[in-house]
């Protein structure tokens, strides 16, 4: 049967359909990297503080050329390391905030896939003067994985910086999309540019500073987060030394150089670059453990707070074998694990960047980002509600329980601060330090 519609009712379906059109387009335009969807969990939106950016360019001398190492002889070089800084800024509200990015898509690798530039805005103003505080902020260092760049997580570094953050996120020289070079330089180097970039920042931002960044930084309460490899290198900055057996395999794949032995837990050195100062460790699916990069010894070394994030189908990392096994290594620090259900490895960059749907371009530009089971931006919005819980509460002394001590299972109860129905799919586990559970 044909059911006749009036005109007038014809003219207000078009005109509802074109308002729709146009407030979908308007959305789509208007949403940048770390917004909050309409079910973001309470924690993801962003601080009361307007965000300045800057690039620094650092330079960490005397570094061992890993690269050009031969017969075990290990020639030094100055090593070259951009960051980019996140901070408060006492920006006026009602400028334009928003900042672009200049980024690459493909790898100088193994595969080497072209290079494909691209651009893309977050909400910040580039280099306003930074908002003073007393005793400055928290200094936050982020380590991107194999390959990928400084601008990986500006979803994250954007959110953090808003909430009263230092954020410095590192380019890794022979790591990036750009210049991605032999695994070994990535291997002994992550953990050592870690380290340096806290010193430096550190340095930069002390009161008695004549840097940009002067007064701005409060050293004693830092956090490091990683991802992959940033994961792999954040771990070890944190407390857990490699194995003799990573050891043994770095001096076979370099013609037998014993540079990261210094990195080592059985290297009696090692415990004493432990920096006191780092009080809370983020770990997004790091890498290595099924590759024997950390024995029982080694996660049993790292005894700061740490939240691991991983999904249960990660294929590059591994889960029961791979990042759960560090989870349950680790029996010396507090920590907790966020696990995505089928997601794979994808669990903390920003989301895949409209270049990357050309037709013709190599899925893995687009795979570099996307989660095949997951929004992107949503588990954005939920990585910014749980590291603001957790961050805040071990380097702030935040009172953020309530979002922390909820059922392991997130389809048994909506989880605290998500929206009904909205908190399925996840498992927040939480484990206890040994030594805490023996003084219970």
């Amino acid at each position: 049967m044909k059911i006749k519609v009036p005109f007038a009712q014809k003219a207000n379906l078009k005109i509802t359909a074109v308002l729709l059109f146009f407030s979908a387009t308007v959305f789509a335009q208007d949403f940048l990297y770390g917004d909050a969807l309409p079910d973001a969990p309470k924690l993801a939106e962003r601080g009361d503080n307007a965000v300045g950016v800057r690039t620094f360019n650092l330079v960490h001398e005397d570094q061992i050329d890993i690269l050009n190492s031969k017969e075990g002889k290990d020639p030094l070089y100055d090593r070259p390391l951009t960051v980019e800084v996140w901070y408060p800024t006492g920006a006026p509200a009602n400028k334009d905030e928003t900042v672009t990015y200049e980024e690459v898509m493909g790898t100088r690798g193994d595969t080497l896939r072209p290079l494909v530039p691209f651009s893309f805005k977050g909400r910040a103003y580039r280099d306003a003067a930074p908002k003073a505080t007393a005793g400055g902020y928290p200094l936050i260092v982020i380590s991107h994985g194999y390959v990928g760049s400084r601008y990986l997580m500006t979803y994250l570094t954007e959110n953090l910086a808003s909430k009263g953050y230092i954020v410095v996120s590192i380019d890794h020289t022979d790591s990036t999309f750009k210049d991605a070079n032999a695994f070994q330089s990535t291997l002994l180097n992550r953990a050592k540019d870690i380290k340096f970039v806290i010193d430096t920042i550190a340095e930069k931002g002390n009161s008695s500073s004549k840097d940009q960044l002067a007064g701005m930084v409060d050293a004693e309460n830092i956090g490091i987060v990683g991802y992959s490899m940033g994961g792999f290198g954040v771990l070890n900055v944190g407390g857990a030394g490699y194995s003799d057996g990573m050891t043994a395999f770095f001096g076979q794949m370099t013609g037998g150089s014993s540079a990261i032995s210094t990195l080592a837990a059985s290297n009696t050195e090692y415990q004493k670059q432990i920096d006191p100062r780092i009080k809370a460790v983020v770990a997004f699916a790091p890498w290595g453990m099924e590759r024997g990069v950390w024995d029982a010894n080694g996660l049993a070394g790292l005894k700061k707070p740490t939240l691991f994030v991983a999904g249960d189908q990660d294929d590059i990392s591994g889960y029961e074998k791979g990042i759960k096994a560090i989870f349950e290594g680790a029996v010396n620090a507090d920590r907790y694990m966020l696990t995505y259900k089928n997601a794979r490895h994808n669990v903390a960059p920003n989301p895949p960047p409209a270049e990357a749907l050309q037709p013709g371009l190599h899925i893995d530009e687009y795979y570099r980002y996307a989660e095949p089971s997951w929004d992107q931006r949503k588990i954005n919005n939920i990585n910014q509600h749980f590291l603001t819980a957790f961050l805040g509460t071990y380097l702030k002394g935040a009172d953020y329980a309530e979002y922390l001590d909820i059922p392991v299972e997130s389809n048994e109860k909506d989880w605290n601060g998500f929206k009904p129905r909205s908190s399925t799919g996840m498992q927040l586990m939480h484990a206890k330090a040994a030594d805490t559970i023996m003084k219970q």
